[in-house]
């Protein structure tokens, strides 16, 4: 009778546990659970959540913008409307320059050294807009309704997309650095929804309607087109904020009663929505940042009470499988 060893010309090892580290293609036997295991490839959607440093100030319904390694969070609620920016260097957040009017129910668009926020309740509801340069915030030109909640996306302060918020609406808004433009209405109105991408190819992840709703649209820079919706409807997620819209990740939210906070992670692959490891922490109204379905953050939020938490998402290097015959 044929050995593997004599089929393959080696031996195959034997582990008494699945190993912490390996390389995609190796092939063992477990002697503890009596199973041959391979190593495959990582990468999305596998990944996981692990904790980093947290903010200094615990808050929740500020605006996120940024990556894993160059993030800021700004202004928010904590007993009261906040004016206090936070920014993240992949290791440490640090107090930077307040926003003007101390505001909270906003969501921002662009990078770290150029964004924007819109509307929120400042306590009343306001359609003041405020832009970043990375180390101070100036006024500008008013958006076209007093609203709040309103979804985000877009590369930087001279190309963002504003669109939905409360009072409840289907309209967006795309901003130049200096104007509001309107563009497409999406196809159902909506607060407290995520974004990601450009202006020009963005989404639009989850919401508060007339209930909690998955849907899903994309923008093409003039119209949006609903795509596959969220397994779990919610509103007020986060997401992998200047990740492509089609490959990128959304975590957190508010589902309801009797336990609003969430803490689902999706994936999406630019065809459907996968879930996968949960935050550590539930929580909504949260900030996000991140660039895809590899590399996100999670911070602040509701639990229902505030919290200062950050999570960091990182795609697994590789994955164990079992040897089935089935």
């Amino acid at each position: 009778m044929s050995e593997y060893k004599g089929i393959k010309g080696f031996q195959v090892q034997t582990r008494t546990e699945d190993p912490t580290d390996g390389i995609a293609g190796d092939f063992y036997y477990n002697s503890t659970t009596g199973q041959f295991k391979t190593i495959n490839s990582g990468g999305a959607p596998i990944g996981t959540w692990s904790s980093v440093a947290s903010l200094n100030l615990a808050r929740d319904s500020g605006a996120g913008v940024g990556t894993t390694t160059a993030a800021f969070f700004a202004g928010g609620n904590a007993s009261g409307k906040k004016d206090e920016t936070e920014t993240w260097n992949g290791s440490a957040w640090t107090e930077g320059n307040n926003l003007n009017t101390a505001k909270s129910h906003i969501r921002g668009a662009g990078v770290t050294t150029s964004a924007v926020v819109a509307g929120g309740e400042a306590p009343s509801v306001t359609n003041a807009v405020e832009k970043y340069n990375g180390t101070s915030w100036t006024t500008s030109t008013n958006y076209p309704a007093s609203r709040h909640t309103i979804g985000a996306l877009g590369a930087s302060n001279t190309a963002a997309l504003f669109f939905g918020g409360s009072p409840t609406t289907a309209e967006s808004f795309e901003f130049d650095g200096t104007n509001f433009t309107e563009g497409g209405d999406l196809n159902t109105g909506r607060q407290s929804a995520a974004g990601c991408g450009t202006q020009t190819a963005g989404m639009a992840m989850g919401g508060y309607s007339t209930a909690y709703v998955g849907v899903v649209e994309q923008y093409n820079g003039s119209a949006w087109t609903e795509v596959g919706d969220l397994n779990t409807s919610r509103a007020g997620l986060a997401s992998s904020q200047q990740a492509a819209y089609t490959s990128a990740i959304v975590f957190g939210g508010n589902g309801g009663p009797p336990t609003p906070q969430r803490a689902v992670t999706e994936s999406w692959d630019g065809t459907s929505w996968t879930e996968v490891a949960d935050l550590g922490t539930a929580r909504y109204d949260l900030g996000g940042s991140g660039t895809g379905t590899t590399s996100a953050l999670a911070f602040a939020g509701g639990t229902p009470s505030v919290t200062a938490v950050a999570e960091e998402w990182a795609a697994a290097e590789f994955q164990i499988k079992s040897v089935t015959t089935s």
